[in-house]
């Protein structure tokens, strides 16, 4: 799916939590070819999750439209939290939110011009299950979903998946076209401090990058962490780097368990990555965002 014209989408994140999530916006910011329409957020604290992404925006010198989406998800099962969300910038309430909700905006960018524009999901998927169950055009007008979730290799649930597992049962059986990248590839790859200490020289986006990755990394007790979700981004941005299946079924259950099948759809896993090359690419395109023109 790679071209040179221009990739339009929607950012769909849960940021705040895990550092990936900023590191994915940091990748989108880096990378030309992208035109990243907007984000929108989703489970738990959705405004304070919007600002944060308008602050980091900021930080690289952008103005991003951000709206506030779904808080809770579509049975009510608890939101996890981690407690130190945002806990990083003291005057986040001097950033707006963008009016608006966020599954009103996935519509309207995605049906107003059918074909055109992708999604990008790296959180729990009740914003994108209830934009397709608002309106039947997004599943048939987006031009691909690309989703960090699932284990495809054990049955092992993860993360984003057993948050809200209607919504991903939804997702997948909504018909849509879509890749998954799931943490039996996500977690082959691994950001060090030697990563760390090339992103914080490049500005001020890349000083409050590495910030955020030492609070998780003291969340988690370890000098590491992988970017599951700018690995995500990297499978529309730079499809070259990856090995796919060729398009299936994916199931959830209820307790967020996911099995992909070959045949009888179209839904395609992520299935090798070169790890060196997609860290150095990664951390490449998180220091094009951060320093300074």
């Amino acid at each position: 799916m790679a071209s040179s014209a221009p990739i339009h989408l929607v950012f769909d994140t849960d940021i705040g939590s895990d550092v990936d999530d900023a590191l994915a916006l940091a990748v989108l910011l880096g990378s030309p070819e992208a035109n990243l329409l907007g984000a929108t957020t989703v489970y738990g604290d959705t405004q304070l999750r919007a600002r944060l992404t308008k602050r980091l925006a900021r930080l690289a010198g952008r103005a991003l439209t951000v709206v506030p989406g779904a808080a809770e998800t579509l049975t009510g099962r608890p939101v996890w939290w981690a407690g130190h969300e945002g806990r990083l910038f003291t005057d986040l309430d001097t950033e707006s939110a963008d009016p608006g909700d966020a599954v009103a905006y996935l519509v309207d960018r995605v049906t107003a011009a059918p074909g055109e524009v992708d999604v990008v999901a790296v959180g729990p998927l009740t914003n994108i299950a209830t934009a397709i169950t608002s309106s039947p055009a997004f599943a048939r007008d987006v031009r691909h979903l690309w989703i960090m979730g699932g284990r495809f290799d054990t049955a092992e649930p993860e993360h984003n998946l057993k948050c809200d597992p209607e919504a991903a049962a939804v997702v997948f059986g909504s018909g849509a076209p879509i890749t998954v990248t799931g943490l039996e590839i996500t977690t082959t790859v691994r950001l060090d401090a030697t990563d760390v200490a090339a992103i914080a020289a490049a500005g001020p986006l890349g000083e409050a990058l590495k910030a955020e990755i030492e609070q998780w990394w003291r969340f988690w007790n370890e000098e590491w962490n992988c970017p599951h979700d700018p690995i995500t981004v990297l499978t529309l941005l730079a499809p070259d780097l990856f090995t796919f299946s060729p398009e299936g079924r994916v199931t959830v259950d209820p307790d967020g368990t996911s099995r992909f099948e070959p045949g009888g759809g179209r839904t395609r896993i992520t299935t090798a990555a070169p790890a060196q090359r997609v860290a150095q690419e990664i951390v490449h395109r998180i220091v094009s965002a951060t320093t300074p023109a």
